[in-house]
């Protein structure tokens, strides 16, 4: 197979990396750096560059750039992708890039299947990109209306031999509401974390947890701040429901509510133990 990558970031070259390892595909790479596309040859993470002329000839082509990105990208290029080729996206929300493409998917004759890899970490760039980052970790799929069992299941089993361990299946509108939770809230909360002015302070006051809540924090601010303003209506649904915790724990300390604080802080302890498997005491 011949797979083609726009973008070679992070997430861009550990696809590119891994195809590389584990297959034997051909493997296409664009990025908009000629510094970074340089050092994806070099290094062998791509067989050669990823021009507009080669994308009629991709068995799968991968997009991982930025949303807005994303849909310029694909519908500049839809009439040059190759007839019941696939399309994946890897970005963080699904809702708007789906609606936008999907409707042109079906116009040109391409698949597209939303794609969300879990298995991000806290740098960007081609430089910390990993041949085995996405070993083990989940790959959601939101495969748009139109797209058969067959092209849904070839794409599964790809993923599975690039080493993810699971693939979840998802409509647009679940996918962002659950990241909302699992990914873009705990963003938010690291960020606000840090920006208290004791954290300057930290040295020699500082742990496991410290570490723990702040490693989020170091993010590619343009990158995450699409992500939040495109998943608005859930992400911020998820603060105020966290900001209400927050001021009832807060109360309870500040009252001195012994019995009641140990209660809540029971359930949160209870709730972990069951997410981690733990039978409860």
């Amino acid at each position: 197979m011949n797979i083609g990558i726009v973008g070679l970031g992070l997430i861009g070259g550990s696809f590119a990396k891994a195809i590389k390892k584990n297959t034997g595909y051909t493997v296409w790479g664009y990025d908009i750096s000629e510094p970074v596309t340089l050092k994806a040859l070099m290094l062998k993470a791509i067989d050669d560059r990823l021009t507009d002329d080669r994308l009629g000839s991709c068995d799968i082509v991968i997009i991982a750039l930025y949303p807005g990105d994303t849909i310029d990208y694909v519908l500049k290029r839809a009439d040059l992708f190759r007839k019941g080729s696939v399309v994946m996206d890897c970005c963080g929300v699904k809702s708007k890039v789906v609606s936008a493409i999907e409707p042109v998917a079906a116009q040109s004759g391409f698949y597209f299947i939303g794609g969300h890899p879990m298995a991000g970490i806290e740098y960007s760039g081609f430089e910390y990109s990993k041949l085995d980052l996405f070993r083990g970790a989940s790959m959601i799929l939101t495969p748009v209306n139109g797209t058969t069992v067959e092209v849904v299941d070839n794409i599964r089993k790809f993923c599975l031999e690039l080493g993810f361990g699971h693939v979840q299946y998802a409509t647009p509108e679940y996918h962002d509401k659950m990241i909302a939770f699992t990914s873009q809230l705990a963003h938010v909360v690291s960020s606000a974390y840090i920006m208290s002015d004791t954290a300057m302070e930290h040295k020699g006051f500082s742990a496991g947890s410290f570490m723990d809540m702040t490693r989020v924090a170091r993010l590619n601010e343009y990158m995450w701040s699409e992500l939040f303003i495109e998943n608005a209506e859930y992400l911020s649904g998820e603060i105020e429901g966290l900001i209400e915790r927050l001021k009832y724990l807060n109360e309870l300390i500040q009252t001195k509510n012994k019995q009641e604080l140990m209660q809540v802080l029971k359930q949160g302890s209870d709730r972990k133990k069951l997410l981690s498997g733990e039978k409860l005491s």
